[in-house]
């Protein structure tokens, strides 16, 4: 089995090994509006939460200066707002469709041709046809060696009927899409057994 110390290894290369090890990974697919009033939307695939109680969410890019930095992590940090999309199977190719880099005067959801409806407490729009989308204000950020991550409080949560079961999410009609490594995405599909704890 091949071992690699990780200072030996040129960027690129630990890089492609970590995004592949820490898999499958789930996609944030950020709404957000800059100042200027253009909506922005982009998926993020190194996303996660960390406070359940009171929910935070995080998500993380490539660190950069200025106008060097994608319109994203601008927006949300200079709006301090940004709504948080699930990506389910139908959505798949869409939400690919908006990593395009684009000019900050256009819109992904126009490029893309995403439906927007409405946030009740932020001024971004959200997905309409995203069964889960959490609406964030910002929380904190943190550089982390050459990676920004942000942070958001999640303030409102918009849940479609489809995929309820007793006024829960039912893991059962939520078909989340995640990322591999390269350029591979997965579907989530139940393992069913019965748990020991």
């Amino acid at each position: 089995m091949p071992a690699y110390d990780i200072d030996s290894l040129e960027p690129r290369a630990r890089a492609r090994i970590i995004k592949s090890a820490v898999s499958p990974r789930p996609i944030a697919w950020i709404s957000t509006t800059s100042p200027d009033g253009v909506d922005n939307l982009a998926p993020f695939s190194s996303y996660n939460y960390v406070s359940s109680d009171e929910p935070v969410v995080l998500f993380n890019t490539p660190y950069a200066e200025g106008d060097d930095q994608k319109d994203t992590p601008r927006n949300a940090l200079e709006t301090e707002e940004f709504a948080v999309n699930v990506v389910t199977e139908p959505l798949a190719e869409a939400m690919d469709t908006t990593a395009a880099s684009l000019d900050s005067d256009e819109s992904e959801f126009d490029f893309a041709e995403v439906d927007r409806a409405p946030c009740e407490r932020i001024d971004p729009p959200r997905v309409a046809d995203a069964v889960v989308t959490m609406e964030c204000t910002l929380y904190d950020s943190m550089q982390i060696r050459d990676r920004l991550t942000i942070f958001g409080d999640v303030e409102y949560v918009h849940v479609d009927d489809a995929v309820l079961t007793d006024g829960q999410i039912d893991a059962a009609k939520f078909d989340t899409v995640g990322r591999l490594g390269g350029p591979y995405y997965t579907v989530s599909e139940l393992l069913e057994f019965e748990r020991q704890f």
